[in-house]
């Protein structure tokens, strides 16, 4: 079985998805007890010494300023219990693995000063394959702890949890797995909840889907170039360098990669092709730009220390932070929903130019009988309906958000909302990729004596395993969703 390493270092968005997708088993390096061990001293300490350590001997929140002196260990569990006001549908169940993994590696730092027993409670969680049931609204992206006290409370045996694919009370799940509900010391319940691990747990995912899929793109776009007769000249590295605007050198290097071997390199071509052709470089440059520095700020969540309050190991000290609030994390997912949207259009747009009224010498349609058949045309529609959708769903809500505990949140971030309303994109992007690489497909079959370039015909003959050709008029919404669903595999 595959295995991740939590080192509190180093942690990627792959290492996520593996623990998540592919039930990876977690191992933690012998250096992160010794840290988290440290803290909790530190942490122990400061509380000893009579110093207010927010949500330890602290209210939260608006009850900031209330003190907490008697059942300090049992004030985490109301915690816990007190924040359990999630709604809406449960997260999928690689959604939930995604955000214990990012909270586990974001412990694994040492910042936090949670009780190592509970750590390793938290690890055991995802080894023994027990998902608490965690709801979908409740964060505003001010720290996730609305959300996370269901991963709290099933730690402690209460709440729901899955476990071998059936919904369990917490407790029995946990005793099925062979597990015993943590004990929460000092802190633990807050150092559990206030975190942005969904946001970036959910993000790692996202980010991951994303690169995948900017890959498949690129094979969809080469096969239009062959279905259009596209002039690959475009391509050429000097244009590239003589405005080399973010990511579109690269960007233009891998799409002649996938031409390589075609025949439009030395068959006249037409001087200049739509726009959604002749810019795919620039388009999709800025969109690979864009994943990069979502990756980068994903994974400077998942390998950093964003605990309120803060144990700082290296100066024995215990402070007040605000690292919990993402607005870099907010607005690179702003920005990818938004590029994503760019190189989707485009493809609609292609779609469009494959499947027109006898265009580039192609069959009206894309119909090999003509008449009176429909071929591609009606799904055109379907089509413009996906890029209305993903045109919606790019709108910004980083800005969206009201002043809450009688004002001490009066500023919010939105992040869990713009990470989601982007996985829903990537979810429309890939069937919209689907349709282009099934039109793309179908005009090369409509040019038999066309040889292609060896990334052209990798996509083909991916279509082709799923998809036949179009003979005669017959529903592809089937054909879309089948295609659309292997892409999510490859």
């Amino acid at each position: 079985m595959k295995r991740v390493v939590f080192s509190g270092a180093a942690t990627t968005i792959a290492d996520i998805a593996a623990i998540a997708r592919e039930n990876a088993l977690i191992e933690v390096e012998p250096d992160v007890y010794g840290r988290l061990e440290m803290a909790r001293v530190i942490l122990d300490r400061a509380a000893a010494s009579g110093q207010q350590i927010y949500g330890l001997n602290t209210g939260l929140g608006a009850n900031l300023k209330t003190p907490v002196t008697d059942g300090i260990a049992a004030f985490q569990q109301q915690l816990v219990r007190g924040r359990g006001m999630g709604v809406g549908p449960s997260m999928q169940r690689d959604v939930t693995r995604a955000v214990m993994a990012a909270r586990l590696a974001m412990l694994s730092v040492g910042g936090s000063g949670i009780s190592p027993a509970v750590f390793n409670d938290l690890r055991a969680l995802l080894n023994k394959q027990i998902h608490p049931v965690l709801p979908s609204i409740g964060s505003i992206g001010a720290g996730d702890l609305v959300l996370l006290s269901a991963l709290a409370q099933t730690l402690i045996g209460e709440g729901e949890a899955e476990y071998m694919g059936t919904v369990h009370p917490s407790a029995r799940a946990l005793k099925m797995a062979g597990l015993e509900p943590a004990s929460l010391g000092p802190k633990d319940g807050l150092s559990l909840l206030n975190a942005s691990a969904v946001s970036v747990g959910q993000g790692a995912l996202v980010a991951a889907d994303a690169t995948l899929l900017l890959e498949l793109q690129r094979r969809a776009v080469a096969m239009s170039f062959e279905a259009l007769g596209g002039n690959p000249q475009i391509l050429t590295p000097a244009i590239q360098r003589a405005r080399p605007a973010a990511g579109q050198v690269e960007e233009a290097e891998k799409l002649l990669a996938l031409l390589d071997g075609s025949p439009l390199f030395e068959t006249k071509t037409a001087i200049q092709d739509a726009l959604s052709l002749r810019c795919v470089a620039s388009i999709q440059g800025a969109l690979a730009h864009t994943l990069e520095t979502t990756t980068g700020a994903v994974e400077i969540e998942l390998n950093s220390a964003a605990d309120n309050p803060l144990v700082i190991i290296d100066e024995e000290r215990v402070l007040s932070t605000g690292n919990f609030h993402t607005p870099s994390l907010a607005l690179a997912f702003e920005t990818l929903g938004l590029a994503i949207a760019q190189t989707a259009l485009a493809s609609a747009a292609r779609f469009i130019q494959i499947t027109g009224s006898g265009r580039h010498g192609l069959p009206r349609y894309l119909s090999p009988v003509g008449g009176a058949s429909a071929g591609f045309v009606p799904l055109q529609k379907t089509v413009a309906a996906l890029a209305g959708a993903i045109r919606h769903k790019a709108n910004p809500v980083l800005l969206d958000f009201l002043a809450v505990s009688e004002g001490v949140e009066d500023h919010a971030t939105q992040t869990p909302l713009a990470v989601a309303k982007c996985a829903e994109i990537v979810d429309l992007w890939r069937q919209l990729v689907a349709c282009e690489m099934l039109a793309a497909a179908q005009a090369m079959d409509l040019r038999p004596e066309h040889r292609c370039g060896k990334g052209a015909r990798q996509g083909y003959d991916s279509v082709r395993t799923i998809s036949p050709g179009l003979e005669t008029d017959r529903a592809l919404g089937a054909d879309v969703s089948a295609l659309a669903e292997s892409l999510r595999r490859l």
